[in-house]
Parts: structure tokens; C-alpha cells; sequence
């Protein structure tokens, strides 16, 4: 008989801040819920938790925008401060109009702004927080920590709200993962008439932050960490940068 998948968003979770011990939060909502983390538990986290802990929060009001950046911002109509924090944290620029600039981010994931977002950041209108500095480095650190409280072995997921190219609305996107594939390479297997999969790939990190997207919410419903528990996957442990496209395969450059 398969084991029942549940998705379970932890509640009574405080509002962190720079320095916050995450994982003692954590596991203190796990305990609320009577229950103890297991092995093969999935944790996904929202980027803004982690932004935070780890001290991304920039107060606009100490960023001098260069040249570019304030010849960009009058083409978006933005803040040529948030613009110059956009460039710091972009490889390139690939679009903008009003309202958005869509960048290649540092970290390679095309998105709007960089995914810098002042929202729910707490700390006045002059603040906003960047993503953390290496996603996939932030998620091994907390299975390691958790494994050294706990002794259990779970998987970590960061997540982030994202547009997609053609597509209205925002998903959860994966932005740092461990402990489970990536992206999941099913090429070989055979489908249900015993054809072999001649492209097929999965990409497991960014369902799971997906799915944890509709517990977690967009709004005021302060609910950043989800427990996964009862999915099993087939395949090595693989890190987000798996799941970015080369330049190189871009089909709309």
C-alpha cells in the first residue's frame, strides 16, 4: 500500500530577522503539530525567510545609483536606487519596459527585477530584500544543521514567487534545493506500452515549490515553511543549477 503524500504549511511561526535561529523555529512548528520530523521529509522554505536570517535587507536610502542606472530607471519609471541593486545583482539585462526590467540573474534564472521584493520585509518603505547569495549553499546548511538537532535526513527547497514567459500570474519557482533531484531524468524509462522516454525530464524541485507555493500564499497569510511528507524519488541528489538552461540552448534570445 503507497504512503499517503501531505502537504502540511507550519503555523505559529515568528516574524524573522537577521541572525533568527530558522531551524529551531522550524522544528518548534513541527512540534506544534505533534508530530517530529522524519526521514525523507521535504521542508520548503520562502525566500523571503532566508533573505532575511541571512541579512539580505537593503535600506534604499544608502545606494547611489550609477549612470546606467538612472538611464535604465527613466525607461521603467523605477527607483534609480532599486534599479542600481537590480544591476548588482544581474548578469545582464535581456528586457524592459515600463514597470519591469527582466534580467538574467546572477545565479543564471531569467526573471523580473531580479527578484529583489519590498514586500512583507517589515522594515519601512526604504527597505528591500535581495535574494540570498548562493540558494543551494543556504539548503545544505539547514539539512545539515537539522540533521545535527535531529539526526534525521531530510530534503530542502527554497522557493520564490515567478513570472513565466507567456504565462499571467506568479508560480513557485525553485531557487535552491538539496537533498532530493533536481531535475529528474526519466530518459530511457519506458512509459506505460513499454516505449523508451527519449526526452522526458522532471522537474522535481520546482513542482515541490509549486505545490508548497498554494500552502505558503502571496499575501499576509504567514505561513513560510511547508512540510512535504511521503514523496520518494528515484534518482541522485542534484542542486538547482541543473534545472537552469544554457545561453547556448535559448530558443528566444
Amino acid at each position: 500500500m503507497s504512503q499517503p503524500v501531505t502537504f502540511t504549511a507550519l503555523e505559529g511561526l515568528p516574524f524573522f530577522e537577521n541572525g533568527d535561529d530558522l531551524v529551531a523555529a522550524t522544528l518548534d512548528g513541527v512540534k506544534r503539530l505533534q508530530d517530529r520530523l522524519m526521514d525523507g521529509d521535504i521542508l520548503v522554505f520562502a525566500q523571503k525567510v532566508i533573505s532575511k536570517v541571512e541579512g539580505r535587507a537593503v535600506q534604499l536610502q544608502g545606494v547611489v545609483p550609477s549612470e546606467e542606472a538612472e538611464e535604465l530607471a527613466r525607461r521603467a519609471d523605477k527607483d534609480p536606487r532599486l534599479v542600481e541593486l537590480i544591476l548588482s545583482e544581474s548578469q545582464t539585462v535581456m528586457r524592459c519596459r515600463r514597470g519591469v526590467i527582466i534580467v538574467r540573474h546572477r545565479l543564471g534564472t531569467v526573471l523580473a527585477n531580479a527578484g529583489i521584493d519590498a514586500s512583507n520585509v517589515g522594515q519601512g518603505s526604504d527597505w528591500v530584500l535581495l535574494w540570498p547569495l548562493d540558494p543551494d549553499a543556504s539548503c545544505r546548511r539547514l539539512r545539515d544543521q537539522i540533521f545535527e538537532r535531529t539526526g534525521k535526513r531530510v530534503a530542502v527547497v527554497i522557493n520564490d514567487s515567478i513570472g513565466r514567459a507567456w504565462r499571467m500570474g506568479t508560480v513557485g519557482l525553485a531557487i535552491g534545493s538539496d537533498g532530493l533531484p533536481a531535475l529528474l531524468d526519466l530518459r530511457g524509462r519506458p512509459d506505460l506500452f513499454g516505449r523508451s522516454l527519449q526526452v522526458s525530464e522532471q522537474a522535481i524541485a520546482d513542482e515541490v515549490a509549486a505545490a508548497a507555493s498554494l500552502l505558503q500564499g502571496q499575501g499576509n497569510e504567514s505561513k513560510p515553511v511547508v512540510l512535504i511528507r511521503g514523496l520518494w524519488f528515484d534518482g541522485p541528489n542534484s542542486d538547482v543549477s541543473s534545472l537552469l538552461r544554457s545561453e547556448a540552448e535559448d530558443l528566444f534570445l
